[in-house]
């Protein structure tokens, strides 16, 4: 990885986009210590410090909720506005015919996406800043709307932050600064595993055992990023004029894990938004009871959560690849998998591949995303910074290196034609 980022540095391209990506970065973490104005943040802690839900949601959160920043509600609305937006795609033909016409069609979208984007994050700021009205120095109708249109307009500029890294820098934008966020919340997750040494909770034998767990993590999830199933493919032989082409033998590469961490974050979006929700309204009855049963940790969100990331899988990995496709082109080309016949049974036979891969990814998944969480309700202990910060850290650095590593082999390939 250092390599890479040595060589990358060495094109004056690439130097510029890394350049490009860690200022966006830089602006993103300055602007997470503009607080709100007229708003306690002593008090808003007093509902963070048991953890729960909270305390998961303000890892995501990059610390910027428990200090009520100007990115109190991080980049949460855009990703719920992005599942919306998928779902609908499927749902509504119109949508469906607007996702295959190409780029047009993919910034049309991509602009709903945004118009959705702002609306989510207008309830949301609306909802949160009524709710945390105790946390406010001052209550009159212009401090609510002030904090309502500072944390709408703080998820609308991260909104716009991430675009441009995705357009103009490296690596996906929105995961980076999930990425950024969560690396910004491990010192933290250190204190607290070492306060709970101290007081007995944990012993050293079992620190170590959770940091060797964190270690196993991070190796099997670089191998299961990087692996992948070849499908043979075999080009029949056929003569051009004088020339003979084709007869040559070479594959389908097929990841074992598809979707990348995208299931992850959307899965813990949706899982986090009931009990974070409920938290806002601690006097009612109704909250206090989906707290119980939803707040992080519980069985029943733990089902929830292996549910959502296993479906998300399916649901990324099939807008994502098409076998059809594949197998058109395979077809066009003069290509066949040996001992499939070409068409229907090729696409059938790659589906099936497909599908065995992807259920296995999905499990993955979120067998690294809930052992921690297990693992920390046995031993009595919130292990916040987890398996699914784990996953995102380690998946966000993988993909952007990849990303990486391909314009520099595009620049490459581009000054030999040269």
């Amino acid at each position: 990885m250092l390599s890479t980022l040595r060589d990358a540095w060495r094109i004056p391209d690439l130097r510029k986009k890394i350049i490009f990506t860690l200022l966006m970065l830089f602006i993103y973490r300055l602007g997470s210590f503009i607080s709100v104005p007229y708003i306690d943040t002593a008090i808003l802690a007093q509902y963070i410090q048991d953890g729960g839900m909270l305390g998961f949601y303000d890892i995501f959160a990059g610390g910027n909720f428990s200090n009520f920043t100007i990115f109190a509600m991080s980049i949460t609305p855009y990703i719920n506005a992005s599942i919306i937006m998928n779902l609908l795609t499927f749902a509504i033909p119109a949508l469906e015919r607007l996702s295959k016409e190409g780029e047009e069609g993919r910034k049309k979208l991509a602009q709903y996406t945004r118009y959705l984007t702002v609306i989510l994050a207008l309830v949301q700021a609306l909802g949160m800043t009524l709710t945390f009205q105790q946390i406010m120095t001052e209550k009159t109708w212009f401090t609510i709307t002030l904090a309502i249109l500072t944390i709408t307009a703080g998820t609308a500029f991260l909104m716009w932050l991430g675009e441009q890294i995705t357009e103009n820098g490296i690596g996906n934008g929105i995961s980076l600064i999930i990425f950024v966020s969560i690396i910004s919340r491990l010192p933290f997750a250190l204190k607290g595993l070492w306060e709970y040494v101290q007081v007995g909770t944990l012993n050293i034998f079992s620190l170590i055992l959770f940091f060797l767990f964190a270690l196993l993590v991070i190796v099997v999830v670089i191998a299961v990023q990087e692996g992948q199933r070849r499908i043979p493919v075999q080009y029949s032989k056929r003569v051009v004029g004088r020339k003979m082409y084709g007869g040559q033998s070479t594959h389908i590469p097929l990841k074992v894990n598809m979707s990348g961490v995208i299931p992850v974050i959307f899965a813990s979006s949706i899982t986090m938004f009931p009990a974070t929700l409920a938290n806002f309204f601690p006097n009612s009855g109704v909250a206090n009871w989906i707290v119980k049963y939803f707040g992080w940790g519980t069985t029943v969100t733990t089902i929830l959560y292996i549910s959502l990331i296993i479906a998300f899988t399916f649901f990324y990995t099939a807008i994502t690849f098409n076998p059809i496709e594949i197998a058109n082109n395979l077809k066009k080309n003069g290509g066949f998998i040996p001992g499939i016949r070409p068409g229907r049974p090729t696409t059938d036979y790659i589906n099936k591949s497909v599908t065995k891969l992807t259920l296995f990814g999905g499990i993955f998944l979120a067998a690294v995303a809930t052992i921690p969480i297990i693992l920390g309700n046995i031993m009595n202990v919130n292990l916040q910074f987890g398996g699914t910060s784990l996953l995102i850290v380690v998946g966000v650095a993988i993909e952007s290196i990849k990303q990486l590593e391909s314009q520099m082999m595009m620049r490459h390939y581009n000054g030999f034609l040269k």
